[in-house]
């Protein structure tokens, strides 16, 4: 390529504040979009040829014949841009269906690039031609971003505001169509690869969970044993019928309080020698492959993110509940690692639910990316539904 800018490029990262930002505040004013929930894509186009790059700098050309086809026919003949790769099934975005795509047999990624196709959602400009406009003020690339006239079907610009006001309604409906935030980013800035000077609003909420087992953490050793991350499930319905389905893990402690865990939780550790107990505990088939859809629901479960990882974990009793705080669901699951907030000794495992997770108001993608291809609703990954 003989673009002005060549690999590797950091890209411009974010810091976490809890309520968006007036035009007044420190920073401002800013231009507020929806925060994505994709792969942060770093776009290089040089006539005809196209490389993706990864926050961390990797390669995903490979994994998204889509996309670089779509960036080859949508975007300048000679261009570098900042986006985020989302793919759409149904009438959301599905974070879980675009993992897939990280394979490594190129036949599974052909499938699921014609099934599944992905979109490029474009939110800034780094260089255009022979000139590098990093330098610029955002409200500078904005024009220019702007003046790349892209409207879809496959690469998008994305919407922005500087109204504060309608970036605060944002925060509360495109939630809906799979969205998990809001930006605010300082109309004043330059482009500062690596460093977090926009901002990030995300959504916060607890819910009660039941603790069912943990994980070691890797500097762990025989002397001095520390708990990595707390397992947890929450009851997909009420009555004896009901399973315990893991729904995501806690693991932000100091390294002390990793160690005073391991004391803490020991009277709750199952004897696994004991045929009886071990067979009690919910996510006992979690490395049984006759288990099938079950252990998938399980914290052992394998897949392509997993490989070559000790999955293996600590059960616990599912006695104690615990509150946490969370962002968003994907699917049955967290989409993030939780936040441990307060034990909770007044409830019951068996009432914690998922009838208390917060439902977002169903909103439409198709309104924020027109004409975008989208999986139908009910692929999962498969040819043979």
């Amino acid at each position: 390529m003989t673009l002005p800018l060549t690999p590797p490029i950091a890209p411009m990262l974010a810091k976490s504040v809890a309520a968006i930002p007036g035009p007044d505040a420190a920073g401002g004013p800013f231009a507020y979009e929806p925060k994505w929930d994709g792969f942060r894509a770093i776009v290089l186009v040089d006539d005809g040829d196209v490389e993706i790059l990864s926050r961390s700098g990797k390669s995903m050309t490979r994994y998204f014949p889509d996309v670089v086809e779509a960036a080859r026919a949508e975007l300048p003949d000679r261009v570098v841009v900042d986006g985020e790769i989302v793919l759409a099934r149904g009438s959301r975005l599905d974070f879980e269906l675009l993992g897939q795509r990280i394979h490594p047999a190129a036949s599974r990624v052909a499938m699921l690039a014609e099934h599944a196709p992905a979109n490029l959602v474009v939110f800034d400009v780094l260089a255009l031609g022979d000139d590098v406009v990093m330098d610029r003020p955002l409200a500078e690339r904005i024009e220019v971003l702007d003046g790349l006239g892209l409207s879809g079907p496959r690469v998008h610009p994305t919407p922005r505001t500087r109204d504060a006001a309608l970036a605060q309604e944002w925060l509360g409906i495109f939630e809906g169509a799979g969205l998990d935030g809001v930006m605010a980013k300082p109309l004043a800035d330059p482009y500062a690869p690596g460093r977090r000077t926009m901002l990030k609003i995300k959504h916060a909420r607890t819910a009660d969970v039941v603790l069912a087992g943990y994980r070691e953490h890797k500097a762990s050793t025989p002397e001095q044993p520390l708990v990595g991350s707390l397992l947890l499930g929450l009851y997909d319905g009420d009555g004896e019928s009901a399973a315990l389905q893991f729904v995501g893990v806690s693991a932000s402690f100091p390294m002390a309080r990793r160690a005073e865990l391991v004391g803490e939780l020991a009277p709750l550790v199952v004897d696994v020698s004991d045929e009886a107990a071990a067979e009690a505990h919910p996510w006992a088939t979690w490395s049984d492959p006759a288990a099938g859809d079950d252990a998938k629901r399980q914290p052992g479960a394998q897949s392509r993110w997993s490989a070559g990882k000790d999955l293996s974990f600590t059960p616990l009793r599912p006695e104690r509940v615990l509150e946490v705080g969370y962002d968003h669901m994907e699917g049955t699951r967290f989409r993030h690692t939780t936040q441990l907030k307060r034990w909770r000794p007044d409830r019951e495992p068996r009432s914690c639910t998922y009838d208390q997770l917060e439902e977002p108001v169903g909103y439409d993608l198709a309104q924020l990316l027109p004409g975008a291809p989208a999986a139908p609703e009910s692929f999962t990954g498969s040819v043979a539904q």
